[in-house]
C-alpha cells in the first residue's frame, strides 16, 4: 500500500475534530468491547492499518491472542460473552449495511445487552471506525505499531 497523501497535513482542522470526536466515543464504553468492535469492522473493509493497530492495541489491553484470531469467525467460538456478539453482530450488520440484509435481528441482540445509551454509543463507535476505514484504505495510510519486546 502506497500512501497517497496525508489527510493530517491536507486537512488539519477537520482532521483535529475528527480525532477528538473519534477519542470521545473511543472512551464511552468498555475498552474491550470496543476493540473488538474495531477489529470485525476492519477485517470487514479489508483495512490492514486498522487490524493492525487496534490488534496491538487490544493485546496492550489484556487480549487473548485465542480471542483475536477467531474473531473472524466470532458465530462458532465459544469464547466471547452475550453482549460482545450482540455487538460484533450489530457492528457486521451497520458495516454491511449496503448488502440489504435485514438488521433487526442484531438489533434485537442489541437491544437485549445495551441500553438505550450505550445502542447510540455503539452505534457512533461502529460509525467512527467504518470511518476511519475509509480513510485509511483510501489514502492508503499505514502507521506501524510500536513492536513489543519479546519476553
Amino acid at each position: 500500500m502506497t500512501a497517497k497523501f496525508d489527510p493530517f497535513a491536507a486537512a488539519p482542522q477537520l482532521m483535529k475534530s475528527w480525532f477528538a470526536t473519534s477519542n470521545a466515543v473511543n472512551d464511552s464504553l468498555e475498552p474491550s468491547l470496543i476493540e473488538l468492535v474495531k477489529i470485525r469492522s476492519s477485517q470487514i473493509n479489508q483495512c490492514a492499518n486498522c487490524i493492525n493497530m487496534h490488534t496491538a492495541d487490544a493485546r496492550a489491553q489484556g487480549e487473548t491472542e485465542q480471542r483475536i484470531y477467531l474473531l473472524s469467525a466470532w458465530r462458532e467460538a465459544p469464547c466471547y460473552t452475550s453482549r460482545e456478539r450482540a455487538a460484533l453482530a450489530w457492528t457486521e450488520a451497520l458495516t454491511r449495511l449496503s448488502e440489504g440484509h435485514s438488521h433487526e435481528a442484531a438489533h434485537e441482540a442489541l437491544a437485549a445487552e445495551f441500553s438505550e445509551e450505550e445502542q447510540v454509543k455503539l452505534t457512533l463507535m461502529i460509525n467512527v471506525i467504518n470511518g476511519w476505514n475509509r480513510i485509511a484504505v483510501g489514502f492508503g495510510l499505514w502507521y506501524e505499531t510500536p513492536a513489543k519486546a519479546a519476553a
